[in-house]
């Protein structure tokens, strides 16, 4: 065969018209593989609004819920009257004095003897009383007024009278809260077509607390008992979140002073000191293990440890502060490890080259440009543990505790606890609302220190 001679194929290779067709088949084979990579980027930008959409929707749909509920826990019916202290109601004498030469065990005698008959007045018949003076029609009504108003009353006008007795003969202006189920009628939580069997209040009282509202003798006014007042069981209507929030003000101030300062110096040593050697890793992979380990894992150490070996006090602020501080250790660890990390070497190759010392480099330089993520991580780890409740039913806070601790040694309860506890209660009608308003100073407060936790980073942001 001559060389000059070629086959059909190397002709068609060659051929023109060949080649054009070859190109409109690249050019459609490489539109129809774009078309197909720009319909999954599609796909996958409307997927992923579509998660943030319906992420969205979920939480507007539980902060509505928790603000329709809990807002109008926010305010709380009760009544203003006068009052008159009644002296032939209040027959006791007057407040005994020292006498000359009386024994210190005599004179306590007669203190307590006098409290005793303060204890034995019937108060409830002032109050009784001044509803009458707004309105005296009411006369009649004597005997179910007395269950328009919490029972802690009568004790509150007690007390008035045993620190100033100066009280008695004169007319105060006083604010009363009414009784947790006259409470509940009148705000509507509770269905008024039921049958009289299964209603929690008498008919007679029923029409009585419609009559008092009607007369703007009781009226809607803010709750601030939510705030200034401890729990209660006696008196459900004066129940509030000060004991509650002192316990966790005394907690979150031990993981600040405990956690804060030994995390960041772990982190620090661990990620520009520290050796890179086997122990080390194995501390790492521990800190990154207790990082996800169960908070109920801590209450059960924290039990065992500072309850059952170091016979710390049972459901104390300082016991439950010890156990939320472990928790957050490994994240503040953590996140101080990450701020350091983030710091360019450069930095600290620039420090090191003018002769500062290792020790130069760290404090001076690399660690007020981590500062901002530091603070970050730091806060976020406080707001984690605000909100954390397991733990600290297993160390006993959640025991009924009717007074506001003033040390962190004092029996407490916390935020979240106070939420668990009253969610359960029996009375459920009334409880439910202050639930969800408990709920709402809990998430305001951890909205305040997340925002803090931005603001800071936005402050201190140094750009490199």
């Amino acid at each position: 065969m001559s060389s000059n001679s070629s086959s059909p194929l190397d002709q068609n290779v060659f051929d023109p018209k060949v080649a054009a067709e070859q190109r409109e088949q690249r050019k459609s084979l490489i539109e129809r593989t774009l078309a197909k990579r720009h319909r999954k980027e599609k796909t996958f930008r409307i997927a992923g609004i579509t998660a943030v959409f319906l992420g969205l929707a979920f939480v507007a749909i539980l902060f509505s819920s928790i603000l329709s509920r809990g807002l109008p826990a926010f305010w709380q019916n009760s009544m203003t009257v006068p009052v008159y202290f009644d002296p032939a109601i209040i027959d006791v004498g007057a407040k005994p004095k020292p006498r000359v030469d009386e024994k210190p065990a005599h004179f306590a005698d007669r203190l307590i003897e006098w409290q005793t008959e303060m204890g034995m007045v019937d108060w409830d018949a002032l109050i009784v009383n001044g509803i009458v003076s707004k309105d005296s029609t009411l006369e009649d009504q004597r005997d179910y007024l007395s269950g328009m108003y919490t029972s802690s009353e009568a004790y509150h006008l007690r007390d008035m009278v045993l620190e100033n007795p100066a009280l008695i003969g004169s007319t105060q202006e006083l604010k009363f809260l009414v009784d947790a189920n006259v409470d509940v009628w009148l705000a509507g939580n509770i269905d008024r077509s039921l049958p009289d069997e299964q209603q929690q209040l008498d008919p007679e009282v029923r029409q009585l607390a419609d009559r008092l509202k009607d007369n703007d003798i009781i009226e809607s006014t803010f709750n601030t008992n939510l705030f200034v007042s401890p729990d209660s069981r006696s008196s459900p209507a004066t129940s509030g979140l000060a004991g509650a929030f002192m316990g966790s003000l005394f907690m979150m101030l031990i993981v600040i002073v405990i956690s804060i300062p030994i995390g960041v110096a772990s982190a620090i040593y661990l990620e520009e000191f520290a050796p890179k050697n086997v122990m080390t890793d194995i501390i790492e992979v521990n800190i990154n293990n207790l990082a996800a380990v169960p908070s109920i894992v801590f209450g059960l150490l924290g039990a065992a440890i500072f309850i059952g070996w170091m016979h710390l006090p049972l459901s104390a602020p300082l016991v439950g502060g010890l156990v939320l501080s472990l928790m957050t250790l490994p994240t503040v660890i953590i996140t101080t490890r990450a701020s350091l990390k983030a710091v360019p070497p450069s930095i600290r190759q620039a420090a090191l080259g003018l002769g500062a010392s290792k020790v130069q480099t760290v404090f001076h330089h690399v660690l007020p440009l981590a500062l901002p993520g530091i603070m970050t991580g730091a806060i976020i780890g406080v707001a984690h543990a605000l909100g954390e409740t397991a733990p600290l039913l297993l160390i006993g806070m959640s025991a009924f505790v009717a007074s506001v601790p003033t040390t962190p040694f004092d029996q407490a309860t916390a935020l979240p606890v106070q939420v668990y506890l009253w969610q359960g209660n029996e009375l459920r009608n009334f409880f439910e609302g202050r639930t969800a308003a408990a709920i709402i100073v809990l998430l305001a407060l951890m909205i305040g220190l997340n925002s803090l936790a931005i603001w800071l980073r936005k402050k201190f942001e140094v750009r490199w």
